[in-house]
């Protein structure tokens, strides 16, 4: 459960440098944090910072077992995207025997794992301007599954997988197609291979980064 901006405020006892720099209001937006290359080890500097405008969604939960001395342990496995809808994703796993639990530390995890994402609009059929889509080819890779993400033209939609839809979504993206190698059906890889895919579009430099300059 989340708690609210005041709850956080009077609750948080940051135990990092930059959940310090952050509580004292002398970091004042996470994009500040991407900037200064600075470690995220606190789930809170993101409830801190973004709020309510974080989404979730349950992307995969599966039963898995352990072998121990006592026996066979069964747990949940369980894969969460969090984003804002506009340049923010995270992808996180957990794993407990209780379902509540497991999705609980998957949204922690995936918070810590939170990056920013470049959008734009790389298509030679649109050249619209508009942050829709990516605003160049990228690839990801995850286990046997590669993804590769290409621009589109705005209206074309999400040209993906159910599960890679759910990431490019929460991250902003509204038009892409792409190309799929490897067994997708394997959805904590292909949603991996997504965000790994997702986090090149800060790789290269942009005529648009000298500009700012």
């Amino acid at each position: 459960m989340s708690l609210s901006p005041y709850e956080l405020e009077q609750e948080w006892k940051p135990r990092t440098f930059v959940g310090r720099l952050v509580k004292e209001g002398r970091i004042k937006s996470i994009a500040e944090i991407f900037e200064r290359n600075l470690p995220i080890l606190e789930p809170e500097i993101v409830d801190y910072l973004v709020g309510p405008e974080l989404k979730s969604e349950t992307v995969d939960v599966n039963l898995v077992q352990k072998m121990t001395d006592a026996g066979r342990i069964n747990r949940f496995r369980v894969v969460v995207v969090i984003g804002n809808e506009n340049g923010l994703v995270g992808v996180g796993q957990g794993k407990a025997r209780q379902l509540r639990t497991a999705i609980e530390k998957a949204t922690r995890n995936a918070k810590l794992n939170i990056i920013p994402v470049r959008r734009g609009c790389g298509s030679w059929e649109c050249l619209c301007d508009q942050p829709h889509s990516v605003p160049f080819t990228v690839r990801g890779k995850s286990g046997s599954v590669e993804i590769i993400l290409k621009p589109a033209p705005r209206g074309t939609g999400l040209v993906v997988g159910d599960a890679a839809k759910v990431v490019l979504r929460l991250a902003g993206i509204k038009d892409v197609w792409s190309f799929t190698k490897g067994d997708t059906r394997t959805t904590i890889n292909f949603v991996k291979a997504t965000y790994n895919a997702l986090k090149q579009t800060y790789k290269f430099v942009t005529p648009l980064d000298w500009a700012r300059q």
